[in-house]
């Protein structure tokens, strides 16, 4: 019989949080603690992760949400479309993309209670293609449609007309790149009751390439984070809180140095030997404030849920989630995708 692979909690078959991190548009630029998994490995082994990430945002300001719902008919966005928007008062902007991210982590455990971990990351820009699938649910249900019907489908447009920058894209700058890699170390050590387990990481950004458009911010941050885990037999909760020194952005959408904190909650259930089910929650404050922009959605802070699920297979590990932003709206992503695997080498069999 094979048992739990090494990442799971003694033996008893819980995987931990989805290892996706925050979606938010160029949100990626930041340090985000990765939520920590339910276990560890033996000393001297090491483990694989791969995490794709895909997400589709239509993110606009109330004006120009109005200026659109007001087209008649779809087009592609010119410069007299992008110039009425720029025309329009108080701070404007609309973000329309879809994005693709593939994180890979190496994970090496040095002893019973100190490991650390490299990820490296890429992500790929475009129009995508789930518009289409999106308005049709929203028709489907009677939701609004926040001015995509004036927009053709699968295209990419970037408007930012806020305090501090005005910038339009129609495209994407870049289809994609490398991202700034990050390095951590993590310690398990800590004496808890036997159904109670405490891990305590730190981790950096570190831009080694320098600044690059919606590639990296050229700056190094820096972070810390506290993972509390309660397990029993067919259920385990989590509670990630971290805090990140984020040292700001340039470029098109500049942002100052800052204390982001993060709050990440998770249920895990076990529904077979072989496959659990997970709802997490993410919680952060925005980057932004009253000198970068007026708009209360950009300054709002960030909710999203996500439901997965895990599977097993001897040294493999499945995962499959779907995340949703929840209350405002115009502050992350409309719906977004977490395809992910690990892979480690240790196994027991019976």
């Amino acid at each position: 019989m094979i048992q739990a692979p090494a990442f799971a909690a003694g033996g008893d078959g819980y995987f931990g949080l989805l290892r996706a991190r925050d979606l938010t548009p160029f949100g990626y630029l930041r340090l985000d603690m990765r939520p920590a998994y339910a276990g560890s490995l033996a000393p001297g082994s090491w483990a694989m992760e791969a995490e794709l990430a895909y997400q589709n945002t239509w993110a606009l300001s109330p004006e120009v949400e109005r200026y659109l719902v007001g087209l008649p008919g779809r087009r592609t966005l010119g410069p007299a479309e992008y110039q009425a928007m720029l025309d329009l008062p108080g701070d404007n902007y609309l973000v329309d993309q879809e994005l693709a991210q593939l994180d890979v982590t190496l994970h090496y455990q040095f002893t019973a209670d100190w490991s650390a971990y490299l990820i490296l990351s890429g992500a790929a820009y475009g129009g995508g293609f789930l518009d289409s699938a999106i308005e049709g649910f929203h028709d489907t249900f009677g939701f609004s449609s926040f001015g995509r019907h004036a927009v053709s489908r699968n295209d990419a447009n970037i408007l930012l007309n806020l305090k501090s920058t005005q910038y339009v894209s129609s495209g994407m700058p870049t289809s994609g790149g490398l991202l700034d890699p990050t390095i951590g170390v993590r310690y398990s050590g800590v004496s808890l009751p036997e159904k109670w387990k405490l891990i305590l990481e730190a981790a950096a950004k570190l831009p080694l390439n320098g600044h690059r458009t919606i590639l990296s911010t050229g700056r190094t941050d820096v972070g810390v984070q506290a993972a509390v885990q309660r397990f029993s037999k067919s259920q385990a909760i989590y509670v990630n809180a971290a805090a990140v020194y984020y040292a700001g952005a340039g470029g098109f959408m500049p942002s100052d140095a800052q204390i982001v904190p993060t709050l990440v909650l998770g249920y895990e259930r076990r529904l077979t030997q072989r496959t659990n089910a997970i709802l997490q929650g993410y919680i952060s404050p925005s980057v932004y404030d009253r000198n970068e922009t007026d708009l209360y959605e950009l300054l709002a802070t960030k909710y999203q849920l996500s439901l997965g699920f895990f599977h097993r297979r001897g040294r493999h590990a499945f995962r499959f989630a779907i995340t949703e932003n929840l209350q405002n709206l115009n502050n992350t992503p409309d719906i977004g995708f977490q395809l992910g695997w690990t892979f480690s080498p240790e196994r027991s069999v019976d």
